[in-house]
């Protein structure tokens, strides 16, 4: 069994966050504090010459104070690699590639382990193997079920990878044994159906976990951390039970884990485990249960992203320490902000996935929709912000509070205060440059202003929080409520100007468009109008289905009445996972409640449904709108809009929908009215953000843009 060592309560008590801040030795390494930065790929992993960008990356973390960084996964021989071309730790060459990465950690004072994952028949290639010969959902090839002799040479490539691990300066190594990857699936009844040593029975089935973990252990000796990912809830039928997935703890116990860390749900899973919609720290009772029955440091994972949230984990005893992988792209400092009690500053992660996941499932690098520097440290387009003490913090909005800005650098107006004129302003100000910042309403955000107030999307609202501050500590000077000319702007004797004044609403061309219940999706989204118990919504795009969940929200809540997150049990309730565990993979029938409205949405292309929407995120939304009666209709034609509802045609058969109100969710037309008369007259402009692009609604692009234009200056 690997010790660990609690530092004594006095250690951590003079922090906002004592729990949070508790130091603690784990196999000999001494954590200064309960914060894992969790296992990311960033799509940086596969190629030796990225090994440097690597390394910039969890430097930077290391930096920030990240407790343990667990690198993404790499696989211990080549069957087990996610796709063709993966990173391997399987020689001492790829162990000499790997020093770049550990020596720029350590350096930093930081610790970090490595990730072993075999992709087992999630593999994106042919040559997979599985515990059985059972499909994955996933990918499109057939595993070969691996002989006896096969998972005895399987067990040895693990133990052999964490060799080549301590060789390259890793101070330990996780086991990869939850998400539904191999070591998952040999422990699961859904995926092995074997009836040799290594399945049967539960306990055969945990053997190669177990097996795994000891002979890393006998090899590695007791100074070298063995964290192991454990599936706390497979969230798939014929998962795990509670007393098999409690016996697996116990047994890697005994084998010489050092940490037991989260992990939830499969990734074939119907259950969203990640997403922003997800309610914080929707499954630490998963993880407390395997807390109390093991006396080894137990980790808990998913949808943790603020200190109040990981501090409340800890002082409840749910768990040890606190595992947050995508709250480290967003924000490198997040622990540093949260132990010097400034948790505003921390720039937080929404949950959206748009520029991590959705990156890694297209093969990019990934990086964050709200920190586009993320994975780019070393891009110089990105480069670091000056080492400089910031303004002092200015809440923002206090009366009297102004903050002047330092009399450095170029004189900036940005115009518009949505994401891509509050990144811009940002950006600016923090590099030196004076900067006005002009909104033509009363408050900031823009289109995330309106996101936040989308059931499941409150998070946006962090973004916002993290941008008010972030204006006052920079020194931006904010003009709310000014719908500037362009004759302000020239006599303004700017240096440049920033035009991010967003998108209107697209209208359709269509008789009855202007009847008073047909409505543009801002005013319904602001609570200005109130639909009736019937509605059609024309556009399927992302804005038209966050209007059809908000329409259907069992609740019936408006915008207007400001509706907070879904509550844990009613969220459990909608997706079917039982918080009791009764049954094999915490599994019961999903009760998605009663409706607030019917609504049909309805768009033009033959295609499926929310085609452009996230992987990761799409079918969460569309097994939401489904599951509360939303009829999906695909290649339509719009013939009128009168008493009788919307006529539509629908493959060559003519279609009325009965409804009472229409939204209007048909697209987004640029707001760039100043931009030809300020170029005209010789003013350096620049359009940023939907001002210069206005498709489908892209936060990601507009942020990147602007924090790229701004850096430039």
């Amino acid at each position: 069994m690997t010790s660990f060592t609690d530092a004594p309560a006095t250690a951590a008590e003079a922090t906002p966050y004592p729990h949070l801040f508790r130091p603690l030795t784990v196999a000999g390494v001494r954590l200064p504090n309960r914060v894992i930065m969790g296992s990311m790929h960033m799509g940086l992993e596969d190629r030796r010459a990225d090994a440097p960008r690597l390394a910039a990356f969890y430097a930077e973390r290391a930096r920030g104070g990240a407790g343990l960084i667990v690198t993404g996964g790499y696989a211990p021989n080549l069957a087990g690699r996610l796709t063709p071309f993966a990173g391997t730790m399987r020689s001492r060459r790829d162990a000499r590639t790997h020093r770049i990465i550990t020596d720029a950690v350590h350096a930093e004072g930081g610790r970090i382990v490595l990730q072993l994952l075999h992709a087992g028949r999630y593999a994106y290639h042919p040559f997979q193997v599985g515990a059985g010969k059972t499909t994955s959902p996933i990918t499109p090839f057939n595993p070969r079920a691996l002989s006896t002799r096969a998972v005895e040479r399987t067990v040895k490539d693990f133990v052999r990878a964490a060799g080549y691990a301590r060789q390259a300066g890793y101070d330990g190594v996780e086991v990869m044994g939850s998400e539904g990857y191999l070591i998952n699936q040999f422990l699961s009844p859904r995926t092995n159906g074997r009836d040799d040593a290594w399945g049967g029975t539960a306990a055969k089935r945990r053997r190669f976990a177990t097996e795994i973990v000891r002979r890393i252990r006998e090899e590695a000796g007791a100074e070298f951390i063995i964290t192991f990912r454990m599936s706390m809830v497979d969230l798939v039928p014929e998962g795990q039970t509670l007393q098999e997935t409690l016996d697996l703890a116990r047994e890697l116990e005994s084998a010489g884990a050092s940490v037991l860390n989260t992990g939830i749900g499969w990734h074939e899973s119907r259950v969203p485990t990640i997403v922003t919609s997800v309610p914080r720290a929707a499954f630490r009772d998963f993880t407390a249960r395997v807390r109390r029955e093991v006396s080894i440091p137990v980790a808990a994972s998913n949808r943790i992203s603020m200190p109040h949230a990981a501090e409340q984990v800890l002082a409840e005893d749910q768990a040890d320490l606190v595992t947050m992988a995508r709250p480290f792209l967003a924000d490198p400092e997040w622990v540093a902000k949260a132990a010097s009690g400034a948790p505003e500053r921390i720039n937080s992660c929404i949950g959206c996935n748009q520029a991590c996941l959705d990156h890694t499932f297209q093969n990019k690098a990934a990086s964050c929709l709200v920190n586009p520097r993320a994975g780019r440290e070393s891009d110089p387009a990105f480069p670091p912000l000056p080492d400089r003490a910031l303004l002092p913090l200015v809440p923002a909005g206090s009366a009297g509070a102004a903050v002047q800005a330092r009399p450095a650098g170029l004189s900036v107006a940005v115009v518009g205060a949505g994401p891509a004129g509050l990144a811009a302003a940002t950006e600016a100000a923090a590099r030196g440059h004076r900067v006005d910042l002009f909104e033509a309403t009363g408050s900031i955000g823009g289109q995330f202003r309106l996101a936040r107030q989308i059931p499941g999307k409150e998070e946006f609202a962090e973004t916002l929080r993290y941008f008010e501050h972030r204006l006052a500590e920079t020194g931006v000077t904010v003009h709310l409520e000014r719908r500037v000319t362009a004759t302000e702007m020239l006599d303004g004797g700017y240096d440049r100007i920033l035009l991010t004044t967003g998108v209107v609403p697209r209208t359709v061309d269509l008789p009855g468009a202007d009847r008073p219940n047909v409505h543009a999706y801002p005013d319904v989204v602001d609570g200005l109008v109130t639909c009736g118990p019937r509605v059609a919504v024309i556009g399927a795009g992302g804005i038209g289905f966050d209007v059809s969940e908000l329409l259907t929200e069992p609740a019936a809540l408006t915008a207007a009445e400001a509706p907070g997150p879904q509550p844990l049990e009613e969220w459990q309730r909608q997706w079917g996972v039982d918080p009791g565990f009764a049954d094999r993979g915490g599994l019961r029938e999903p009760e998605p409640g009663t409706p607030g409205r019917t609504v049909h949405l309805v768009q033009r292309k033959t295609t499926k449904m929310g085609a452009g929407l996230g992987k990761t995120t799409g079918w969460v939304h569309r097994a939401a709108l489904k599951a509360r009666g939303v009829e999906f209709i695909t290649g339509a034609q719009y013939v009128r809009i009168d008493d009788a509802g919307l006529h539509l045609d629908v493959d060559g058969t003519r279609r009325v929908l009965a409804v009472d109100d229409v939204v209007v969710c048909a697209g987004q037309l640029s707001q760039r009215e100043l931009y030809d008369e300020l170029r005209d007259a010789g003013a350096d402009v620049v359009l940023l953000g939907g001002a210069d692009v206005a498709a489908e609604l892209d936060a990601k692009r507009a942020i990147e843009q602007a924090t790229r234009v701004a850096a430039a200056l």
